[in-house]
């Protein structure tokens, strides 16, 4: 089922370890309108990158986040964020820092540059004000900033 032109609602549930652990991650109805509005900022992403999204995780259950080690008040529980990579525009760093740059129109709460491998992005919960937050986590940890 399309959430938007480029994006389904397959690809942003879609998880390798919830078919291995056998966890349904089948988002429930509220779900799916936080999904719509992520799959719509997901079309900025990619009209700014001029190129396809290669989603590596989207939606996750409370089951399925927990048992990736996730923290529970991760925004990829309620539909708020997608992980990704867009080769045909760069490394994650170069997507990452281009995406940076258009924090205004984007409106995201998180932008995280991850170990190196791909791009996570996150809207603020409900009525909050996103904290246009830019980080990187690689193997020494959190750490502000987009950092090579």
């Amino acid at each position: 089922m399309n959430l938007t032109e480029h994006f389904t609602i397959e690809e942003l549930t879609r998880s390798q370890k919830a078919v291995e652990l056998g966890i349904d991650n089948t988002p429930p109805a509220d779900v799916l309108e936080e999904l719509r509005a992520t799959a719509m900022m997901m079309e900025q992403v990619r009209q700014i990158l001029g190129g396809p999204i290669l989603t590596s995780s989207g939606y996750r259950c409370l089951a399925l986040n927990r048992a990736i080690g996730s923290k529970d008040t991760s925004a990829h529980v309620w539909g708020g964020a997608v992980d990704f990579t867009c080769p045909s525009f760069g490394t994650p760093l170069e997507v990452a820092q281009r995406l940076a740059t258009r924090q205004a129109l984007l409106g995201f709460d998180q932008l995280i540059h991850e170990h190196a491998r791909w791009v996570h992005i996150g809207r603020a919960a409900g009525d909050a004000t996103p904290r246009g937050q830019l980080l990187t986590i690689d193997s020494r940890g959190i750490r502000a900033g987009l950092l090579a």
